[in-house]
């Protein structure tokens, strides 16, 4: 029997980095509701393989783009997921996998309409779209009730979710 492969999406791996202090509440955390639609895995440290993964780092020097789709395919997506204050005393970023994301405007109901104060779930689908997952950004950001307005107060084009 031949069985042809057409059509077949690859899906990326994606993860979460969560430091629990100063993070957002558990009821609010868009990551942990990604985790528990089994669409990511939350991690408590970057090791072995997942440090050939993109880490999403609003400092990173280089921007996320289509060329790291590979990257992605093969080592994954990670998200970091803290608050501000926290964020500034996580050393030890590889600057070779990390990306940040062009400036957008947040659609989530606790920074709405704030610049580049996005949830964990809004960064994820922002990066998977512009590297060329589109359907899975979509379906990431489906899951939110606030998932369409993101698309749209950023203009992202082409979706079927807008």
């Amino acid at each position: 029997m031949n069985i042809e492969k057409e059509n077949i999406i690859p899906i990326p791996k994606l993860y979460c980095i969560r430091y629990i202090e100063g993070g957002c509440a558990k009821n609010k955390c868009t990551a942990v509701k990604l985790k528990n639609l089994n669409l990511l895995k939350i991690v408590n440290k970057i090791y072995g393989s997942l440090k050939k993964s993109i880490i999403l780092n609003p400092l990173a020097k280089k921007e996320i783009s289509s060329r790291d789709r590979e990257i992605i395919l093969k080592n994954g997506l990670i998200v970091i997921d803290c608050s501000w204050k926290h964020f500034f005393t996580i050393k030890n970023f590889d600057e070779d996998v990390s990306r940040k994301l062009p400036p957008l405007i947040a659609a989530n109901p606790v920074n709405y309409g704030k610049w580049e104060k996005l949830s964990s779930a809004e960064a994820l689908s922002a990066a998977l779209y512009i590297a060329g997952f589109r359907d899975h950004a979509i379906l990431i950001l489906s899951k939110f009730s606030w998932g369409r307005e993101f698309f749209r107060i950023n203009n992202f084009k082409n979706n079927s979710i807008c």
